[in-house]
């Protein structure tokens, strides 16, 4: 029961960081950069109690995402797609694509079935019935 609570609020981070960075790329405002690198650094700290050791790889993670949202790096393109490809959630997924400009031929779009015009099909004719 503990591991799940754990799970939970680790998951329940991870997209808070997500969401950090997708206001951040809405933005493009310093304190929102700023709460990116916090959000990472409590991130990596939950990371480092398990590990035994310090991780920085959400911090790091977080300054390449901010510089290539910001096109200050060579690759950056490179970094948002396959940030974008790690995210699960489907409305997160489609909100990032639209900011960071990329391209809907990335983005694999569910398609409900289509309903069949035919309302009493299935069902016995009045024929039948009398």
């Amino acid at each position: 029961m503990n591991s799940l609570k754990s799970t939970e609020g680790h998951r329940r981070l991870l997209r808070a960081w997500q969401l950090a960075i997708l206001r951040f790329a809405i933005t493009l405002d310093d304190s929102d950069r700023l709460n990116v690198a916090g959000v990472a650094a409590e991130v990596d700290r939950l990371g480092a109690g398990r590990a035994g050791s310090s991780l920085h790889f959400f911090r790091r993670t977080s300054s390449e995402l901010c510089a290539a949202v910001l096109g200050q790096r060579e690759n950056s393109e490179t970094i948002l797609k396959r940030f974008h490809a790690e995210v699960d959630e489907p409305r997160l997924k489609l909100a990032l694509a639209a900011v960071l400009g990329i391209g809907p031929e990335t983005i694999p779009i569910k398609r409900r079935p289509k309903l069949e015009d035919n309302l009493f099909r299935g069902l016995p004719s009045r024929k039948a019935r009398a």
